[in-house]
């Protein structure tokens, strides 16, 4: 613990406090959609294949979105960019309180939270670019535990609607966002973009990052690993009530739970990889992950809660150990890497409830889909053997 306090104090800590809520809050705003699913079905009348694209939308276009705020993060600043991103979520939500009706409304409305989703390009290099590179693992664990946000909202939101309606939960949610929009300006000191720099600087880093191999294979593992995380939270509810018949706030409690398992571990993961090793790691994380979801649908509703909280957890701690490596391997590209990594697990994010409805579509169960998504986690785990017994898995040779 003296160790870890150390660390802290090694950096400018306001910066780490305000990404840490930068990335909160804006997460709350991302996964909204998917806290009030059972509401929005019910209030829409939506089929299980149109919630699925709503609760989905979201995660589609924050991943478009990572890697716009990770070139602007880069070359524009941090601080602004976070700065703007919270103003859009500030706008979207108003929108959504006194100005969305029906289906094709709720499905823009779906695709602009998105933007907040692109928080995460923002808040890792400003947490980054406050700390030395010893206390990276760690410090970008702690700002990433920020997805501690799909605690707070799978918990509030469906207690909310019960209330009053899905409307007026995003008029609270504008609230939050105000209130986060003045703490952070308070808290980060505003950061100049690096001069010199132009557009054309941009496109070519970008190329020359997505020609990388470690580029290419963070983003896959990112995407089973954050994508899983996201993708089975937004799934989780309805998965509670049409198998277990768990109502909409018990649900939402329930996924509430394996969030903030998944939140709170994600550090100690950055703080084990900053010691162990990322792939070393990883090695011991991956099928943890795959053996605990294919338990999910279990005949005992206990199992297979322990099994959510189990692959949940073992998601974080994955997400922590990734971006060790991304920041040992792309340290002066760190918010390009972080928007590029970022929106591959925002794609699997989205990707996973389309795929497991659809196969629930024809099957008439979520077992296949979910034993998809192990085989898949499996296929992660067999790349990261073949990089351990490579002598090409050191960063340099990674990232050529």
């Amino acid at each position: 613990m003296f160790e870890v306090w150390n660390i802290l104090r090694s950096g400018h800590w306001p910066s780490l406090v305000g990404a840490w809520l930068h990335l909160t809050v804006s997460f709350m705003v991302w996964l909204l959609a998917g806290a009030m699913s059972l509401s929005l079905a019910q209030a829409l009348q939506l089929s299980d294949q149109e919630l699925a694209w709503l609760v989905s939308l979201p995660l589609l276009s924050g991943a478009v979105l990572r890697m716009v705020a990770g070139w602007s993060a880069d070359q524009l600043g941090a601080w602004s960019t976070a700065l703007v991103i919270l103003l859009i979520e500030l706008l979207v939500l108003c929108w959504g309180w006194f100005g969305v009706s029906g289906y094709g409304d709720a499905l823009v409305f779906s695709i602009c939270l998105g933007v907040a989703g692109a928080s995460f390009s923002v808040a890792l290099p400003i947490a980054s670019r406050a700390y030395p590179p010893q206390a990276q693992g760690l410090v970008l664990g702690l700002v990433a535990s920020g997805n501690i946000g799909t605690v707070l909202i799978f918990f509030l939101a469906p207690r909310w609607a019960a209330a009053s309606d899905w409307h007026q939960v995003c008029g609270m949610m504008a609230g939050v966002v105000a209130v986060t929009l003045v703490a952070f300006v308070l808290a980060v000191p505003s950061t100049t973009p690096v001069p010199g720099l132009q557009t054309v600087t941009w496109w070519h880093n970008a190329a020359q990052l997505i020609r990388r191999r470690a580029a290419y294979w963070l983003c896959f593992l990112y995407a089973v690993t954050f994508g899983g995380f996201v993708g089975l939270c937004s799934l989780l509810p309805l998965l509670l009530y049409e198998v277990y018949r768990i109502d909409a706030i018990q649900a939402g409690a329930l996924v509430a739970l394996c969030g903030i398992m998944g939140s709170l571990i994600r550090p100690i993961g950055g703080h084990v990889a900053d010691r162990q090793g990322g792939l070393r790691t990883l090695y011991y994380v991956l099928p943890v992950i795959a053996g605990a979801v294919v338990a999910i649908i279990s005949p005992s509703r206990t199992t297979a809660v322990v099994m959510m909280v189990v692959s949940t957890a073992a998601m974080g701690f994955g997400n922590g150990v990734l971006f060790q490596l991304v920041a040992e391997w792309f340290h002066e590209d760190i918010g390009l890497a972080s928007g590029v990594v970022g929106a591959s697990g925002a794609v699997g994010g989205f990707l996973l409830p389309i795929l497991i409805s659809t196969v629930k579509g024809f099957s008439g169960s979520y077992e296949l889909g979910l034993w998809l998504f192990a085989g898949f986690t499996v296929c992660a785990w067999g790349t990261v053997m073949v990089g351990l017994r490579s002598d090409k898995s050191s960063p340099a040779e990674l990232s050529s």
